[in-house]
């Protein structure tokens, strides 16, 4: 037993919508009558990918005493869920979202089927990025492309992802990219943040992720840093498919702006 970070449930704010259990990759939360669980201290990472994924401020990450992570236990403990949830032999299974069995789900390989030529955009399509550098540990915070903007920060892996990206989310945005799983040194990008809301006075946020349960690590930086700045702004969450749907969009702070023109909800 150690004093280390883990994950703490405030089950009178859980409202059971079970968010928090598909984005935690190590299976440490389930859902037990009707409300979200730490099944086990042994498979919390003490992370927090799953915080930026509960609407009602439910998980958070406290120092306590508890047993220490085991990835042994966790690759055990997902191979049961994956037995236990993998649907019958005459089921073809899903393409995109095979059972969980070790590791981050963010890493799997995956092969996708070609698009329809039919669905392509004929003509070259305009860049919208207004300024460079856009990585957030390059950007000037408080840069003239920064003051009084609407900002996107986005997964580095979202622009890819997303078809029509440029006229989707950062039409009429100033950019700053990062990776919650690769990127060391995050508490600069808390700091810079902060510095956009209060120095900057940026007018809203909008935080575009990944759907795989890594990535939830910045839309955790992006309520931790509004909680630290002394201007409240509006934010918007969204979370994004490996294809480029659109899972989530919602307001997780303030009023937020209507999306550019274009963009699914």
């Amino acid at each position: 037993m150690a004093v280390r970070d883990i994950i703490e449930i405030d089950e009178e704010l859980c409202d059971g919508c079970g968010d928090c259990v598909s984005s935690c990759a190590e299976g440490a939360i389930q859902m037990i009558d009707g409300k979200a669980k730490l099944v086990s201290d042994v498979y919390c990472d003490g992370l927090g990918a799953c915080l930026g994924f509960c609407p009602q401020g439910a998980l958070t990450v406290i120092k306590r005493d508890s047993e220490e992570f085991d990835q042994a236990a966790v690759d055990v403990h997902l191979s049961k869920i994956a037995t236990s949830e993998a649907p019958a032999p005459q089921t073809p299974l899903p393409t995109m979202h095979p059972a969980p069995t070790s590791g981050c789900p963010g890493s799997r390989a995956t092969a996708f089927a070609a698009p329809d030529e039919a669905d392509e955009v004929a003509g070259p399509q305009p860049s919208r990025l207004g300024h460079w550098p856009i990585q957030l540990h390059l950007v000037p915070p408080t840069g003239p492309f920064f003051q009084g903007a609407d900002v996107l920060l986005a997964a580095d892996c979202a622009a890819f992802a997303v078809g029509g990206f440029h006229e989707k989310f950062l039409k009429g945005r100033s950019l700053a990219i990062a990776c919650p799983k690769l990127d060391s040194q995050q508490e600069i990008y808390l700091e810079k943040l902060v510095a956009m809301i209060d120095q900057a006075k940026i007018e809203s946020l909008t935080v575009v992720i990944m759907e795989v349960p890594c990535c939830g690590g910045l839309m955790q930086l992006a309520q931790a840093a509004a909680e630290r700045a002394q201007r409240s702004i509006p934010i918007r969450a969204v979370v994004v498919g490996v294809r480029g749907d659109v899972l989530v969009d919602r307001q997780v702070a303030g009023d937020v702006p209507p999306m550019a023109a274009g963009c699914s909800h």
